[in-house]
C-alpha cells in the first residue's frame, strides 16, 4: 500500500530511520549510530557519507539498504555515464530543486535517480512535463548532490561517473588528508612549540615563544580528534574519560618526544593539548638560572617554591634542581607529579617518581604517605590544596627538602595565596610555619629573544632572611616589594630582572614591557622613560 503525502510528511526524518534500519540489520552498531549522528550535529552533512566516511558501511551497503526500506532498486551513481540527450530532458533549476537526475531512456519510460522517489508530486510532474513514464531509483542523498553540483556547463556533454565519485569524495578526502598522529607530532615537532593544539574546526597549531600559529594543514575534524585521543588513552580508561570529561598523561613517541597531554571535551567534541617534553635535562646554564641557586638546592631541609603563569617553565625549573641534587648529593628523593614528565635517572641519589592518578590518589594522599618512604627531598608537581600545603610545610618543618611549584603572580603574593586557604584560627599557626621553613621563592617569566627565536628565563627572587621572617609573621609581606625595591641581597622584583636583560641586548623593550609589574619603574631602569 503506498503512503500518501500527509503520511510521509509524519515519518522520523530520513536520516533516522535509515540509521535504525542499519542497526537493526547488524551492519552498525547503535554505539557506531551515535557517533555518526554526534559528528553530522558538529559539521553538517549527509548520514549516509558520514557513515561511509568513518568506515562504518560502504556505498553499496548503503544503496542496498536505502533500496531496501523503500521498496525500489537503488543505483550507484560512480558507475553511471549519462548521455548529454538524457541531461537535456529537464532544465537544470528543476532537475536541482526536486533533486532527480535522468539516467536511462527506454522506449516511453525514463529511469531516474532520486534522493526520494516516494516524492509521488515530483514523479507526477515529471511525468506531466515529458509526457513519458517515470521509473525511480533510490541514489543516496549525497550522491544525487554531487551529481547535481557538476553538471556539465557545455551542452553536448555528457556526465561520467568519475566526475561524480571525484565530487562526492571531496569531505571523505579531506578526512584522509589528515596526517595519523604519529606522521602529525613528527611534522609539528618540526617548529619546536611549546605546546601542540589539536582542536576541531582548525588546522593542527603550535604555540612558538608563546605565540599561537595556526600550521597549513587541513582543518581538523571532531572524527580526527576523536580517533587521536582514543589513540592516546589507554583503552581501558575511555570510560572514565567519557565520565570525567577531561584527562592527563605522559605519552612517549620512539624517535619523536614524550609529551605532557590533556584532553578534554568542548561542544560536544574533543581537544587535546600537548606539551613536549624534551630530551635531557637542560643545565642552569642552559637556563638562565643562577649559580646560587644550587646552594639552595643542597639545603637539608625547607621549602622552595617556584611561582609564575603556565608555560613558563616552572616543571622544568624543578626538574633541574632535582637534576642538580641528583648529580651532586646522595639522598632519597621522592616526586608526586601529574604526570610524570621528564624521566630521571638515578645517579648519586635514588629518585622515586610517583604519578598522581596511577601510583598515588591525590598529591595530598601521596603525601600522607610519604614520611613512611625515608624521603630526603620530596617534590610535589604543584601545591593546589588546604591538605597539600599543610602536610608540605610540616614535611619542610621535620628536616625535609620540599619543593613544589604554586600558581601566583608574584613571589610576595604567595604568602597570602597560601594562608587565606585556612581557616582565621589556624592562620597565624601556618605564617609562623611558612615564615620559619621557607628558604626561597622564584617567580619566572620567559621573555622573547631579541635575536632568533627563543625565549629566555627572567626570575623574581625572595631569600628568607631575618627582615623576611618579620614581615611575613607581622603580616607585613606588601612592605617587601615597597621598602626592597630598588633590590636587596634578599629581594630583586621582576622589573629588575626584566631590565638586566634588556639593558643586555638580550630582549627587545616591548616584550620586556609585556612582562613587568610596574612600568613606570622599568622605563626608569632602562632609560626608556616618557
Amino acid at each position: 500500500m503506498e503512503n500518501s503525502p500527509n503520511q510521509l510528511k509524519n515519518k522520523p526524518p530520513e536520516k533516522q530511520k535509515i540509521g535504525e534500519i542499519l542497526v537493526k540489520s547488524g551492519l552498525i552498531t547503535t554505539s557506531q549510530l551515535n557517533q555518526v549522528l554526534r559528528r553530522q550535529t558538529q559539521v553538517g552533512g549527509h548520514l549516509g557519507s558520514i557513515l561511509i566516511e568513518m568506515g562504518f558501511i560502504t556505498i553499496d551497503d548503503l544503496i542496498h539498504y536505502l533500496g531496501k526500506k523503500l521498496g525500489v532498486a537503488g543505483v550507484n551513481l560512480f558507475e553511471q555515464d549519462i548521455k548529454p540527450d538524457l541531461l537535456n530532458l529537464l532544465p537544470v533549476a528543476k532537475m536541482k530543486a526536486m533533486k532527480i537526475l535522468p539516467i536511462s531512456l527506454n522506449g516511453s519510460t525514463v529511469t531516474v535517480a532520486m534522493a526520494n522517489p516516494h516524492d509521488f508530486m515530483a514523479v507526477s510532474e515529471i511525468e506531466f512535463v515529458l509526457g513519458k513514464k517515470i521509473h525511480p531509483m533510490v541514489v543516496p542523498s549525497f550522491m544525487i548532490d554531487a551529481a547535481l553540483n557538476c553538471l556539465p556547463l557545455k551542452p553536448g556533454q555528457s556526465l561520467k561517473g568519475d566526475a561524480i565519485s571525484k565530487t562526492c569524495k571531496t569531505e571523505t578526502a579531506k578526512t584522509k588528508e589528515v596526517l595519523d598522529l604519529e606522521s602529525l607530532l613528527e611534522k609539528l615537532m618540526q617548529y619546536d612549540a611549546s605546546d601542540i593544539l589539536l582542536t576541531p574546526g582548525a588546522p593542527p597549531s603550535v604555540r612558538v615563544d608563546n605565540v599561537l600559529k595556526r600550521i597549513t594543514l587541513p582543518t581538523l575534524l571532531p572524527v580526527n580528534c576523536e580517533t587521536y585521543a582514543r589513540e592516546i588513552i589507554p583503552y581501558s580508561d575511555w570510560d572514565e574519560f567519557m565520565r570525567k570529561n577531561e584527562y592527563d598523561l605522559a605519552v612517549s613517541y620512539k624517535n619523536i618526544s614524550r609529551f605532557r597531554v590533556n584532553i578534554y571535551r568542548q561542544r560536544n567534541s574533543i581537544s587535546i593539548a600537548m606539551r613536549p617534553i624534551k630530551e635531557g635535562i637542560p643545565g642552569f646554564k642552559a637556563l638562565n638560572l643562577p649559580e646560587w641557586l644550587k646552594d639552595f638546592a643542597f639545603k637539608p631541609q625547607g621549602l622552595i617554591l617556584v611561582s609564575g603563569p603556565a608555560g613558563h617553565g616552572k616543571t622544568t625549573t624543578l626538574n633541574a634542581l632535582i637534576d642538580v641534587i641528583n648529580n651532586h648529593q646522595q639522598r632519597n628523593i621522592i616526586t608526586l607529579e601529574d604526570p610524570i614528565e621528564v624521566m630521571h635517572k638515578h645517579r648519586k641519589s635514588n629518585i622515586n617518581q610517583r604519578e598522581v592518578g596511577t601510583d598515588t590518589e591525590s598529591f595530598a594522599s601521596g603525601l600522607r604517605t610519604v614520611f613512611r618512604q625515608s624521603p630526603d627531598v620530596i617534590v610535589v608537581g604543584e601545591m593546589r590544596d588546604k591538605e597539600t600545603f599543610e602536610i608540605g610545610l610540616q614535611a619542610a618543618d621535620t628536616g625535609h627538602l620540599v619543593m613544589s611549584s604554586v600558581h601566583a603572580s608574584n613571589t610576595t603574593s604567595i604568602f597570602d595565596r597560601v594562608i587565606n586557604m585556612f581557616e582565621p584560627h589556624m592562620q597565624p599557626l601556618i605564617r609562623t610555619k611558612l615564615a620559619d621553613c621557607l628558604q626561597l621563592v622564584l617567580s619566572q617569566r620567559l621573555i622573547p629573544l631579541k635575536k632568533g627565536a627563543g625565549r629566555i628565563l627572567a626570575i623574581e627572587k625572595l631569600i628568607n632572611s631575618y627582615r623576611i621572617k618579620k614581615f611575613i609573621k607581622d603580616s607585613a609581606t606588601n612592605r617587601i616589594r615597597t621598602q626592597m625595591q630598588a633590590g636587596t641581597v634578599e629581594f630583586e622584583s621582576i622589573d629588575m630582572a626584566i631590565a638586566k636583560l634588556y639593558n643586555k641586548g638580550i630582549i627587545a623593550f616591548n616584550d620586556g614591557l609585556t612582562y613587568v609589574e610596574d612600568e613606570q619603574y622599568y622605563r626608569e631602569l632602562t632609560g626608556a622613560e616618557k
